[in-house]
Order: structure tokens, then C-alpha cells, then sequence
């Protein structure tokens, strides 16, 4: 059954609408000219969204004199600061951090609060972060029903679909189901997400506008505490998909090495925090891992290993080896040779990881063919979570708001 003639124009003019949007969130404020040039769509329908998006109160115009030049000032159009409001919640071992940020993803306030450690039970947890965001809401004066959509994220196995975190470092396999303790949250939609899937969406976006090309695929490493992987690549439409696979606790090694998630011998099991410390301090690998460690601890032993202590050195070689052979399967099943972003805290150790690593990437035949892969090293990983936080989320509004 074909689709009338009037939904399909209705569908075109959503979707126009809609990119419209997304230009001037990407770009900032634009003129007429401009916004035609950007999107590719004519001025006489560019005339038609933006009258429209103004009217329902998602634009703004201001006139700006021209520079040295005489006649009319030009309008620029601008997305409307307070037509929406996104909240962006990263939960981590340690801490949880809550940001507010308006209709044109400038943050407007944040602040973190510490995590209770081994005291937490999943409805205390709960309780303290619906409380937290009832703050933050209150700290910025906004009514409760202009928080459009709560995004949260965390390190762990997550169900998108109905927004509960199935496992995670801290609370293991004890449920925290936040749709449901959020349910009756002034109307606001509820995402939770795996943070290393925000990371690759923000860093895919960013080397795309800075290149000035479309990227073709993408990893990001996470290190840290946890161990997180994202990757993004082109569906068969040409738009990028990103995918989080589980790849901290994919089993690597039988070497007894008892992981967080109570399995032995996950990649996680040698390159997290917990490994690393596990390893240079040549306790048992079947020793409870620890649920946090302070990366003052780390860096104790880093210093150590720069100095030359066998163990601590060990210990980060080690890592890396399971880092860079966890990736050579990677590599191996994507069939390409995709550019690498390491991120975290861990990437102020990649001085003692990299021998490791590249031994661990050069056992693959796919690296010994093709090239071993491009290799970023980006250490704004907070920046990026909240980044794929508000672009997933505004996206998400500007598809509802712009029809």
C-alpha cells in the first residue's frame, strides 16, 4: 500500500524542517543565504521553514549590521535557548555528574555528586538521583515541564530499550531500572545509554566537521576503571551507526584472572585499574577485584614502573598486550582498518601500554596485511560523554518538535 500524496509531503516537510535544525545546532546562528547553501534546500523553502519554526517559538531572528557595508542589516536565525531543556547524567565508579543544557546544547549548570562505596543499595542509588535531578531543576529556576529529556549513561551492560542497567561495575548484577523509577518525571523522556557509545558519537562528529568529510568507521577504547569499546561505521543508507559491544568482558585469556563481572579471563581482567593494580602488586589472580581505584594509586604505580620496577612495568605491558589483541579481533571481524580514539584516564599511561599493544595488535594477520590502524589519543572523554548526550537528545526533540 502506497502512501497518499499529502503524508508524503507532510514527511518531506518534517524531515526538511528537521535539517534545518540541525545546521543551525551544529553550526550556530546563520543567515538565509547561508541556511539554503548549508542544508541544499531552496530559499524560497528555507523562506517557509524558518517562518514556521519561528512561529512555533524553536527560532529566533536578529538583525546584525553589515560589516563596512550599506543597505538592510541581515537576519540571522538562531535555535530559541529556552524551547527545550535536556538533562545529561554520567554516572561513573566514583561520582555522578548532572548537566543542564538549553535548546542549543549550551550547558547552563552541572554539579557532581560522590558515590557511596560498598554501602549503595540499588533503590538508595535511585532515590539519591531522582532527588539530584529534582535539584538541579530547582537550582535553574525551570519549570519541571521543560526538561524535554533525561539522558543517562554509565560504564556496564545496558537495555536501552526500556532504559535499565542490566549490570555495572559498582551494583553488579542488581537491576537499576530507571524508567521506572523516573516514570512519572514531569513527561520527560528517559535514555540510558552505554557511555562509550556517546564518546564514538561526539568524536565521529567532531573528525567529520573538522575533516570536512564523512567518516567511514570508527573505534573509541575507553580506559579506566572500566574497559568500554564503541564503534561507528556506515549503514548500508550512509548514515553511521554506533554500536557499544560488550568488549571490557569479552573472555581473552585462560590465566584465572578473575574479573568485576565474575567471569575469569575478560580483557578487563588485565587492563583495568583493578588488573593493572592486581598484577604489579603479584597478588593472586582469583583476588576479589577492587570496585574502584584511585587513580592517585595509579599513578603511584606508573612511577614505579617508570623507574624500572619488573612488576609494575609487567603489569602495563600486560594490559596493553590484551588491549591490542582484544582489538586485532575487532579489526579482524570488521574486515576493515578503521582509525582507533583511545580515551579515559588511562590514556596518561600510554607511554608504559603502547609496547603491549602494538605487540598484542601485531599478532593479527589482518594488521600484518592491511596496516596497523591509525591511533588517537583523545583525553577530553568527559567533553565527549556529555556531547553525545545533548546531540542524541536534541536530535531526538528537534524530529518531534519540528513537524
Amino acid at each position: 500500500m502506497t502512501a497518499s500524496p499529502r503524508a508524503s509531503t507532510e514527511a518531506v516537510r518534517h524531515q526538511n524542517n528537521g535539517l534545518v535544525l540541525k545546521v543551525l545546532r551544529r553550526e550556530g546562528p546563520l543567515a538565509h543565504t547561508d541556511l539554503s547553501t548549508a542544508t541544499g534546500l531552496s530559499s524560497a523553502t528555507v523562506s517557509a521553514i524558518t517562518s514556521h519554526l519561528e512561529k512555533n517559538g524553536l527560532l529566533e531572528r536578529r538583525e546584525v549590521a553589515n560589516a563596512g557595508q550599506r543597505g538592510r542589516p541581515r537576519a540571522l536565525f538562531a535555535r530559541r535557548r529556552d524551547a527545550a531543556h535536556v538533562i545529561a547524567a554520567r554516572i561513573s565508579s566514583h561520582a555522578v555528574q548532572y548537566s543542564l543544557a538549553d535548546y542549543r546544547g549550551t550547558m547552563i549548570d552541572r554539579f557532581e555528586e560522590a558515590r557511596e562505596q560498598g554501602t549503595e543499595s540499588p533503590k538508595r542509588f535511585l532515590d539519591g538521583f531522582r532527588a539530584a535531578l529534582e535539584r538541579l531543576i530547582q537550582r535553574s529556576r525551570l519549570p519541571a515541564s521543560s526538561i524535554s529529556t533525561i539522558s543517562i549513561s554509565s560504564k556496564g551492560l545496558v537495555d536501552r530499550e526500556g532504559a535499565k542497567l542490566l549490570w555495572s561495575p559498582v551494583f553488579g548484577y542488581q537491576e537499576l531500572d530507571f524508567e521506572t523509577a523516573l516514570s512519572d518525571f514531569s513527561g520527560s523522556r528517559i535514555h540510558l545509554f552505554n557511555e562509550s557509545l556517546l564518546v564514538t558519537h561526539a568524536l565521529a562528529l567532531r573528525l567529520e566537521k573538522n575533516r570536512g568529510a564523512p567518516l567511514a568507521s570508527l573505534a573509541t577504547l575507553s580506559l579506566g576503571h572500566s574497559i568500554g569499546l564503541g564503534i561507528a561505521y556506515r549503514d548500508q543508507h550512509g548514515d553511521l551507526e554506533i554500536r557499544a559491544p560488550n568488549f571490557g568482558h569479552m573472555l581473552h585469556a585462560s590465566d584465572g584472572k578473575l574479573c568485576r563481572c565474575g567471569a575469569i579471563g575478560c580483557i578487563e581482567a588485565s587492563a583495568g585499574f583493578y588488573g593493572i593494580l592486581r598484577m604489579a602488586f603479584e597478588v593472586p589472580p582469583d583476588t576479589i577485584p577492587a570496585k574502584f581505584v584511585p587513580l592517585a594509586e595509579m599513578e603511584k604505580i606508573a612511577s614505579r614502573a617508570r623507574q624500572g620496577h619488573r612488576a609494575s612495568e609487567y603489569a602495563f605491558r600486560q594490559a596493553g598486550l590484551a588491549l591490542g589483541q582484544g582489538l586485532s579481533r575487532m579489526l579482524s571481524l570488521a574486515e576493515e582498518t578503521m582509525p582507533i580514539a583511545i580515551t579515559g584516564p588511562g590514556t596518561r599511561f600510554m607511554d608504559l601500554l603502547t609496547r603491549g599493544l602494538d605487540e598484542g595488535l601485531g599478532q593479527s594477520q589482518h594488521v600484518r596485511v592491511r596496516g596497523a590502524p591509525e591511533i588517537l589519543i583523545i583525553t577530553e572523554e568527559e567533553t565527549l560523554v556529555f556531547e553525545g548526550h545533548v546531540d542524541r537528545a536534541l536530535t531526538e526533540i528537534d524530529q518531534d518538535l519540528g513537524g
